[in-house]
């Protein structure tokens, strides 16, 4: 017994991030907390953990389920804890070194979470006894629960529980719309264990209640040398599987399609999905009522409390439920940048995508690459830090579509009926100039107004105004070289908002040109901006990040507190803005602009065209 169950252990290895550099507003991943490499066997012969039920997922479509997990030791601590793991079988056996002249430790990854064993259980100290509700998601393999005793620093393994797995772990899991090159085109993007070798992914989908037709889907993965460093290189790795994407289209403006995902076995079995439902978005410049929502930096929570990450809980899961609650009135959502802070633990992205499907499997996800998918050192990326744990943007570029030329350059347009957007990526150089400088010039120039005479500008990094303490300190209130370049286009192109995550807060201001107000009006403009107005919007999940104390003209509403936007066009004339707080829907600042198509075209400073002694 003893034999057996040490090929289930292993003992030490790097689960460190020490030279991960973190902004002030957000530390550590709560995973990189726990010194695996000091772990040491303590088997306890009157230990146990013990795991229900041991099948889950047994009906189709069922991707979640909760186990109970009760423990005993008789020599119980304050700091021991529950660690999850991934495969179950946690060994060494496909470990690789990073250098051939170093043995490979003997853990080599991660747990996928991990909670005090007294969360739950008060008298634990006490009794030795204790139990916990997990919420475990479908992630392709079986799990284990290990209890640990020493702590994070000093782990000794303790006792470790049976297995527990899907009925079929393998299942289309997590569908992720988004929009395509074309505005009738609908990509559906999802996760399963079947590769291309063992079936044939498809997606099943028709105007609802008619007849369904069927559309392939491509298949991707990526290896661990796609990685670009620790610990997405090494303890923070986990096997992807495969992320399929399919492309819905010719489809009907407004009209409403159900679909399923689907695997063809190669034994001419199929594996199915649950069925979804997306509404096709309307034709471009269509005069219909269209909502937007649009935030960064909302991360993932877990609702059973576990792998606590710096109060991402109470932000993120309240962000998630208001957004499902008022489902039917979004059309379609902005995340951008900073999506799960994953930070180099893979696993991390199929709680993330779990989290968000009931909103992404019906209006379209779109995000935009921030420094925590995307930033390493020697890779391309405009900044030289760590952020990304590694990941070097491609867990980001893999698991969500974006209608980009070229995934590893993030920037792409995109519209939705009477808005058209913009996302520029700011972990590459958007200074004039650069490859991304021009597709930002020709995106805002190459708008037909009178169709979408809403404009917007979004992306990660603050290239516009913001408060932060961050920002104030550097005395340039704003990403370094940020608008510098980028306010002349805002301005000739008569950009109506630019909007950006990165600093965890919510913030407005004056419809703004070179540091001066272009309007006195706070909350409904009529006519011509003569500015853009810029909103900090990256308070959604990840832990708040302080604002100066110095006050700024510009700036006129500002929030402490976990948040999103939402847009309403009424018609092509009517713009309502929304902050709303996550902690209760209700909106907390508000605008309306409301203008005609002339005053689009009137002249204003630095969107003048010259003239001539004829005019």
């Amino acid at each position: 017994m003893m034999r057996g169950l040490r090929l289930m252990i292993f003992i030490p290895s790097l689960l460190i991030l020490t030279n991960l550099q973190e902004t002030s507003s957000h530390g550590d991943h709560p995973l990189s907390r726990i010194a695996i490499h000091e772990a040491t066997l303590a088997l306890t012969p009157l230990a146990y953990v013990e795991a229900s039920p041991s099948i889950l997922g047994l009906t189709t479509g069922q991707n979640s389920e909760w186990v109970t997990v009760e423990y005993s030791t008789p020599i119980p601590s304050v700091d021991d804890w529950i660690g999850v793991f991934s495969p179950a079988n946690f060994s060494a056996s496909t470990c690789p070194s990073e250098n051939p002249r170093v043995y490979p430790p003997l853990l080599c990854s991660a747990p996928i979470k991990f909670q005090y064993a007294n969360y739950s259980s008060p008298q634990y100290k006490d009794t030795g006894k204790g139990s916990l509700k997990l919420q475990m998601i479908n992630q392709r393999s079986d799990f284990s629960f290990a209890l640990f005793t020493g702590g994070f620093l000093n782990p000794k393994l303790v006792a470790v529980s049976n297995k527990v797995a899907f009925s079929n772990p393998n299942a289309p899991a997590y569908p992720r719309l988004a929009q395509g090159k074309k505005w009738d085109e609908m990509t559906v993007t999802w996760t399963s264990g079947y590769g291309i070798s063992e079936a044939e992914p498809f997606v099943e989908w028709g105007p609802k209640g008619g007849v369904p037709i069927r559309s392939p889907a491509g298949t991707l993965t990526f290896e661990r040398s796609s990685m670009c460093g620790a610990p997405a290189r090494t303890v923070g790795w986990r096997d992807p599987g495969y992320i399929h994407t399919s492309f819905l289209k010719e489809l009907w403006p407004n009209a409403v399609y159900a679909y399923k995902l689907g695997h063809r076995l190669f034994n001419c079995t199929y594996i199915w999905s649950k069925e979804y439902q997306f509404k096709a978005p309307p034709y471009p410049g269509q005069d219909s009522v269209q909502r937007v929502v649009i935030f960064g930096d909302m991360g993932k929570g877990e609702v059973d409390g576990s792998s606590e990450y710096n109060d991402f809980q109470p932000g993120s899961l309240n962000t998630t439920k208001q957004l499902v609650q008022d489902l039917k009135n979004i059309d379609i959502v902005f995340h951008i940048g900073d999506i799960c802070y994953a930070n180099g633990y893979l696993s991390q992205w199929d709680q993330f995508t779990a989290q968000i499907e009931p909103i992404a499997s019906s209006v379209p996800y779109m995000i935009a690459s921030g420094n925590h998918e995307r930033d390493w050192p020697g890779t391309g990326s405009f900044y030289g830090n760590m952020d990304s744990g590694g990941e070097c943007g491609v867990l980001a570029q893999t698991m969500f579509y974006a209608p980009t030329e070229n995934r590893e350059k993030f920037w792409y347009s995109t519209g939705y009926g009477m808005f058209r957007f913009c996302i520029a990526d700011t972990e590459h150089d958007w200074r004039e100039g650069t490859e991304q400088y021009k597709f930002i010039e020709h995106c805002l120039a190459s708008v037909d107004r009178h169709k979408q005479p809403w404009l917007i500008f979004l992306a990660h990094r603050v290239l516009g105004y913001s408060s932060d303490f961050s920002y104030a300190i550097e005395g340039s209130f704003e990403e370094p070289m940020g608008r510098e370049s980028l306010q002349k286009l805002w301005q000739k192109y008569k950009v109506d908002i630019a909007m950006f995550g990165h600093v965890h807060n919510y913030e407005r201001t004056c419809p703004i040109y070179q540091n001066i107000c272009t309007s006195k009006e706070k909350h409904s403009y009529k006519g011509n901006l003569n500015g853009t107005i810029h909103v900090a919007a990256g308070g959604a999940g990840a832990s708040l990040s302080p604002f100066t104390t110095l006050q700024t003209a510009w700036s006129l509403y500002k929030d402490y507190d976990h948040g999103f936007v939402k847009l309403t066009a009424f018609d092509h004339s009517n713009l309502l803005f929304e902050y709303k707080k996550s902690r209760d829907g209700k909106v907390y600042d508000s605008f309306t602009i409301s203008r005609d198509y002339r005053d689009i075209l009137a002249c204003t400073v630095g969107s003048c065209p010259s003239t001539t002694l004829a005019s």
